[in-house]
C-alpha cells in the first residue's frame, strides 16, 4: 500500500466537499482527463463517476465507484485504470489546528501492475498521489476562500 499525506488549511467540510463533487474529479485526480457522467447521489457507496483517463487522442472510459463514505472523514474508492488493472484508494481527513490532515492511501488490486512489489508500485504512485493531494487542497483552500 502506498500513503502519503498533506496538511491542508482548510476545514475537513471543506476539503470532503471537493471529495463529494464528483464533477470536480477531473480537476484534482491526476491522469483523470474527462467526466462523462456522475450518478446520483454521490458519493454514497455504490454511486459511481464515469471518467476517460489518459490524453487525447488516447484517452480510455472507465469508472470510479465508491466503496464506503464516512462524511467528513473517510472516503474509499474503487479506481478503474484500464488497462492497468484497478485500485482501492482511501482517503482519511482529520482536523487539526488551523486545517485538516488528508491521508491517502492507494493499492492497486487488479491488473499487471498488482503484480509489481509495493515499493515499485510506490516509486510509481508517489509522486501521481503527492500531486493529487495538493490539486485537491488547492481546490478545498479555493472553496474556503470563497466562503
Amino acid at each position: 500500500m502506498v500513503e502519503v499525506s498533506l496538511r491542508v488549511p482548510a476545514p475537513a467540510d471543506r476539503v470532503f466537499a471537493v471529495l463529494s463533487d464528483g464533477w470536480s474529479y477531473a480537476s484534482w485526480v491526476v491522469g483523470a482527463a474527462h467526466i462523462r457522467e456522475v450518478d446520483t447521489g454521490w458519493p454514497a457507496p455504490g454511486t459511481r463517476i464515469h471518467h476517460s483517463i489518459g490524453s487525447w487522442p488516447a484517452l480510455v472510459s472507465d469508472v470510479t465507484r465508491v466503496a464506503a463514505c464516512e462524511p467528513p472523514a473517510v472516503l474509499e474508492l474503487e479506481a478503474g485504470m484500464w488497462p492497468f488493472g484497478a485500485a482501492r484508494i482511501r482517503f482519511e481527513l482529520s482536523e487539526e489546528d488551523g486545517g485538516t490532515l488528508v491521508r491517502m492511501r492507494e493499492i492497486v488490486e487488479r491488473g499487471p501492475l498488482s503484480v509489481l512489489p509495493s515499493a515499485v508500485q510506490g516509486v510509481v504512485l508517489k509522486p501521481r498521489n503527492k500531486e493529487t493531494l495538493h490539486r485537491l487542497a488547492d481546490l478545498a483552500v479555493r472553496r474556503e476562500s470563497q466562503r
